[in-house]
C-alpha cells in the first residue's frame, strides 16, 4: 500500500470534528497564497448580499411580507389535523407586539441586550426571533441537549435577564436555577405554553416574573414602539456551539453574516433551482443550528411558507404528507435510514435486483443531466418513497455530517430531486463550500461559496503540506463570525490577524479522494447488529481500526441466526460472532464502493453505548473522537499489533 493512499484515508481527530475535500470545480486559486474563490458571480469582490432590499434579517423578513402578497408564512398541526398558517402580516404584527412588550419588561432595543429562545421548532420561535430583530435586539437560543450546566453557562456569560420558553417544564429548570443563586441576572421567563398559577408563584418568591408570551404581547400592542431595526455589521444571534471540551462557546454572528452566508447559496444555485413564493420548507431540525436558520432565511426571503413538524420525529412522514414541502434539509443519518428502509422492503432476491437495475437507469440520467421524477422507474419502483415525503420535493440540502457517496448517489436518483451537499461550521454562519449545480457526483462538499475564499494551510507536525492539495481548512470572508462572547482566547485561536477562522478540519482539494471516517462509520452503522461504530485511524499504522457497539435488542437474534448463542454479555467477547460482524461491515463497505484501504481491518467490541454521560458523545450527540481515542486507547493498541 503506498502512503499517498494511507493518507487519504486518514482521519486526525486532533484537528477536528470533521475532514472534507473540496471540488476544484468552480473555483479559481487567488495569487501565491493558495486561497481560492468560487468563480460564480460578476467580479473579485466576495458576496455579500443578494438584494439590496435585503441586508438584515429584518429586512429578509420584510421582503417576504411584500412579494408574498401577505401570503401563508408559518404552519403547524395538531395530530391528524391539517397545517393551520399565520399570514406574513399576522407574524409581523405579532413580533412588533411581542418586541414592544419587551421593551416593557425592561429590555433595551440594542444589540446589548440578549433575549435567550429555549424552545423546540414551532411558529412562536420565529416570531420571538424576528421580535428582537425588529428592535436590534440579539437572540440566544438555548437548547436542550447542552444540559443544564451549559444552559446556566450561557444564560450567566450572556448576560441573559430573559428567557422565552416552550414549556412549563423548561421554566422550573430555570427557576431551579435561581433558586440555587446560579443564575442571578435572570428575572422574566415569558411562556408560550398554558402554565398553572403555582408555578407564577415560585417565581416570585424568587424574584423571577413569569409571564405568558400572549400577555407580553398584549401589552406591547398597547404600548406600541416603532420598530428600530438593525445595521448589517450588527449582531444578530450569539450561537452557542457544544464543542468537545469545556464549556461551549458563544459564537457572535451579525446580519451581515447570515444574509452573506445564504446570499452565496442563492448566487450558486440562481440558474437552477431558485427559491420561489410557492416554495414550502418542513423545519424539524433543530433552529438552535445555523444550518436550518439560515435554510429558513432563503425561504423568508423569498415569501415562501415554513411548515414545522409536530415535535415528534416519528411523525415526520406523516407531517411531509400533510405539508407536501419543496424544500427538505436533512442530515446524513436520516438519508441513510431512507435508504435502508427502501432496500428493506426489497425482501427477495429478485425485488432487489429489479431495485438496482431501476436505480442504476436513474443514476445514468442524473449523470447525464437529467433530474426528474416522471419516468418509468419511478412509476414502478419510487413512486412510494416519493409520495412518503409528501410527492414534491425539489430540493434536498444536507450537511452537518458527511454523506455516503453511495446513499447520496441513490437517493438523488430514487427521489428525482436535485440533492446538495456543503461542508461549513457555526464559525462561518453555516456554510462555506456547495454542491455546484449539474456535479452530481458525491464523496466531496462542492467549491467554496461565492461569499467566503477557502485555503488550506500546512501542519507540519502531522505531516500535511499544501503543496500536495492538503491541510487545514482556513475561510475567510463576510459570513465568517466575529468572535467568541467574551471568550478572547479561544478568539485567537480561531480567527488569525488577516481574518482567517482556522477551522480545525482537514481538506484536499481534488483531483483524488479524501474520505473521512464518519463517512466510513455511516456506512457500517447500517450492518443489523450495529448500533454505534467508531473508526481509528493512525498516521503511523497501514489501516484502520474500528469500536462497535452491538445493539442490544438486535444482536442476539441476529447471533442466533448464525448458530451463535449466549446473553449479551457473552456474546460482546465471543471470537466467532465479532468476525461475523466485521464481514457484515466489510460487506457493506465493499457494496458502498469503499477501497481496500478505507475498510477497517480488525474491529473490537464493547458492550456499553457511547453516551453523554459517560463523556464519549457531545450534548448534541456527535462523537467526542479525542475523548474515543483516548477511551479506547488499549484497546486500539491491541487491534494493531495483533493484525500486523
Amino acid at each position: 500500500m503506498q502512503a499517498q493512499e494511507i493518507l487519504r484515508m486518514l482521519r486526525l481527530p486532533e484537528l477536528g470534528d470533521l475532514s472534507q475535500f473540496f471540488r476544484s470545480l468552480s473555483a479559481t486559486t487567488l495569487g501565491s497564497g493558495g486561497a481560492r474563490r468560487s468563480v460564480i458571480g460578476d467580479s473579485q469582490q466576495l458576496f455579500t448580499h443578494y438584494y439590496d432590499d435585503a441586508r438584515t434579517m429584518y429586512e429578509v423578513f420584510r421582503r417576504g411580507l411584500r412579494i408574498s402578497g401577505n401570503g401563508p408564512c408559518l404552519g403547524f398541526r395538531n395530530p391528524k389535523q391539517p397545517y393551520q398558517w399565520l399570514s406574513y402580516q399576522e407574524v409581523a404584527d405579532r413580533a412588533e407586539f411581542l418586541g414592544s412588550g419587551l421593551l416593557q419588561h425592561n429590555c433595551k432595543p440594542c444589540t446589548d441586550q440578549f433575549i435567550g429562545v429555549f424552545a423546540q421548532n414551532r411558529p412562536e420561535w420565529i416570531i420571538a426571533e424576528l421580535a428582537c430583530y425588529t428592535y436590534s435586539m440579539v437572540v440566544v437560543p438555548l437548547y436542550d441537549t447542552l444540559g443544564p450546566g451549559a444552559v446556566r453557562y450561557i444564560i450567566n456569560t450572556a448576560d441573559i435577564s430573559t428567557v422565552i420558553v416552550d414549556k412549563p417544564q423548561k421554566a422550573v429548570v430555570l427557576l431551579e436555577h435561581v433558586e440555587r443563586k446560579e443564575t442571578p441576572g435572570l428575572k422574566l421567563i415569558i411562556l408560550m405554553e398554558p402554565f398553572e398559577e403555582a408555578l407564577k408563584d415560585r417565581g416570585q418568591e424568587c424574584g423571577v416574573v413569569i409571564k405568558s408570551m400572549q400577555d407580553v404581547e398584549d401589552c406591547g400592542q398597547q404600548n406600541h414602539c416603532d420598530p428600530v431595526p438593525p445595521k448589517p455589521s450588527d449582531l444578530s444571534i450569539v450561537c452557542f456551539t457544544s464543542g468537545t471540551t469545556g464549556n461551549p462557546k458563544g459564537a457572535m454572528l451579525t446580519h451581515g453574516n447570515v444574509v452573506a452566508d445564504f446570499s452565496g447559496f442563492l448566487k450558486v444555485t440562481e440558474k437552477v433551482i431558485f427559491p420561489r413564493q410557492d416554495d414550502v420548507l418542513i423545519s424539524f431540525l433543530p433552529l438552535a443550528h445555523m444550518f436550518e436558520r439560515v435554510i429558513q432565511s432563503v425561504v423568508y426571503c423569498h415569501g415562501g411558507r415554513v411548515g414545522f413538524f409536530q415535535g415528534d420525529i416519528r411523525l415526520l412522514s406523516d407531517d411531509m404528507k400533510a405539508l407536501c414541502p419543496t424544500i427538505f434539509p436533512v442530515v446524513p443519518r436520516l438519508l441513510n435510514r431512507m435508504y435502508d428502509k427502501i432496500f428493506s422492503q426489497a425482501d427477495t432476491p429478485l425485488k432487489r435486483w429489479l431495485l438496482e437495475f431501476a436505480a442504476k437507469r436513474k443514476q445514468a440520467e442524473v449523470r447525464s443531466g437529467i433530474i426528474r421524477n416522471d419516468s418509468i422507474w419511478d412509476e414502478l419502483f419510487f413512486n412510494k418513497v416519493q409520495a412518503s415525503l409528501g410527492g414534491c420535493v425539489r430540493m434536498i440540502v444536507t450537511g452537518a455530517a458527511p454523506a455516503s457517496p453511495t446513499v447520496l448517489g441513490f437517493l438523488r436518483a430514487a427521489l428525482g430531486c436535485q440533492v446538495y451537499e456543503g461542508y461549513g461550521q457555526t464559525e462561518c454562519t453555516a456554510g462555506c463550500t456547495f454542491t455546484t449545480p449539474g456535479d452530481w457526483t458525491s464523496g466531496h462538499v462542492g467549491a467554496p461559496l461565492p461569499c467566503n475564499h477557502i485555503k488550506l494551510v500546512d501542519v507540519e507536525e502531522l505531516n500535511y503540506w499544501t503543496s500536495k492539495g492538503e491541510g487545514e481548512i482556513c475561510v475567510r470572508g463576510p459570513n465568517v463570525f466575529k468572535g467568541y462572547l467574551k471568550d478572547p482566547e479561544r478568539t485567537k485561536e480561531a480567527l488569525d490577524d488577516d481574518g482567517w477562522l482556522h477551522t480545525g478540519d482537514i481538506g484536499k482539494w481534488l483531483p483524488g479522494e479524501y474520505v473521512a471516517p464518519e463517512m466510513i462509520e455511516n456506512i457500517y452503522i447500517r450492518s443489523e447488529p450495529v448500533a454505534q461504530v467508531y473508526v481509528h485511524g493512525d498516521s503511523l499504522k497501514a489501516f484502520l481500526v474500528g469500536i462497535v457497539v452491538p445493539d442490544p435488542e438486535v444482536m442476539p437474534s441476529w447471533a442466533q441466526k448464525r448458530g451463535i448463542e449466549g446473553t449479551y454479555a457473552e456474546l460482546c467477547t465471543n471470537k466467532e460472532l465479532k468476525k461475523a460482524i466485521l464481514e457484515d461491515m466489510l460487506r457493506l463497505g465493499k457494496e458502498s464502493g469503499l477501497h481496500s484501504f478505507e475498510q477497517v481491518k480488525a474491529i473490537h467490541i464493547h458492550s456499553d453505548m457511547f453516551s453523554v454521560q459517560n463523556g464519549l458523545l457531545t450534548p448534541t450527540l456527535k462523537a467526542k473522537r479525542p475523548e474515543l481515542r483516548e477511551y479506547f486507547k488499549k484497546q486500539i493498541e491491541e487491534l494493531y499489533s495483533t493484525s500486523m
